[in-house]
C-alpha cells in the first residue's frame, strides 16, 4: 500500500517510515502541508501529524476533504477531548496519540481499509450522458453543447469544467474541487483561470444564469 507520511518530525517520520516499509509498504514521507496535499493522489492512505510548520493539520485536512476521500488517520500529541473531536468532524477516519505502538497503529489502518471496501458501489448514481438547462443541451459524451438549437465552441478545458458541473446539475461544487479535477491542482488559490473559464462559458452560450457562483463556496450548474 502506497502511504503518504506528513510528519515534520525527522527523527519520529524516518523511525515510522522504516516499520511501516518493513512491513510491506511503500511511503512516501514530506514535512509540510503544501507539500502533501500536492502528492496526494499519489497515496492510499494518509498519516497525518497536526503540528505541521505551514498550516495547522486540522486546516489541512479540512482542505483535503473537499477534494478527496483518501483515507487518514491523525497522528499527533494532541490528546484533548476537543482536538480529537475536530478531527474527527473535519474528515479523519481514525485519531491516535502520540505515543502509539506500531502494532496498533496497523490494526487501525486495516479497519479504515475495510470500511472503505465495504462501501456499497450499487449506491452509485450512473452517469447521465445528457443534461437540458432550458434550451441549453449538454452532451457529455460527445463532448457538445447546443443553445436553441445552434452548436456552441467551447475549449476543452470549458467543457471539462461545464461537463463536471453537468454531472452533478444542481449541486454545489467547490473551487478546489473544480480546480483538482480539471487542472491536476486544487490549491491555486490566487489562480483566476477558472473565474476566466466560467465567464467564458456564461459569455458563448449567452446564458450568463446558467452557472451560479455561490461566493466563497463555489459553482452550481441550475438543474
Amino acid at each position: 500500500m502506497r502511504v503518504l507520511l506528513i510528519e515534520d518530525d525527522e527523527r519520529f517520520a524516518g523511525a515510522l517510515a522504516l516499520a511501516l516499509f518493513e512491513r510491506g509498504h511503500l511511503v512516501e514521507r514530506v514535512a509540510r502541508a503544501d507539500e502533501g496535499l500536492r502528492r496526494k493522489d499519489r497515496a492510499d492512505f494518509v498519516l497525518l501529524d497536526l503540528g505541521l510548520p505551514d498550516m495547522d493539520g486540522l486546516a489541512m485536512l479540512r482542505k483535503l476533504r473537499r477534494v478527496s476521500s483518501v483515507p487518514v488517520i491523525v497522528l499527533t500529541a494532541r490528546g484533548d477531548e476537543r482536538t480529537v473531536l475536530q478531527g474527527l468532524s473535519g474528515g479523519a477516519d481514525d485519531y491516535l496519540t502520540k505515543p502509539f505502538r506500531l502494532k496498533e497503529l496497523l490494526a487501525r489502518m486495516d479497519a479504515v481499509r475495510r470500511r472503505a471496501r465495504q462501501n456499497p458501489q450499487a449506491l452509485q448514481k450512473p452517469e447521465r450522458q445528457a443534461l437540458e438547462v432550458g434550451d441549453v443541451r449538454i452532451d457529455l459524451a460527445s463532448r457538445t453543447v447546443t443553445v436553441a438549437g445552434r452548436c456552441v465552441t467551447l475549449t476543452a478545458r470549458e467543457f471539462d469544467v461545464l461537463g463536471m458541473l453537468a454531472r452533478a446539475a444542481g449541486e454545489v461544487k467547490s473551487r478546489e474541487e473544480i480546480m483538482d479535477a480539471v487542472w491536476g491542482d486544487a490549491f491555486l488559490a490566487a489562480s483566476r483561470s477558472l473565474d476566466v473559464h466560467v465567464w467564458g462559458i456564461r459569455t458563448k452560450t449567452g446564458r450568463p444564469d446558467l452557472i451560479r457562483t455561490l461566493r466563497g463556496v463555489g459553482y452550481r450548474l441550475e438543474s
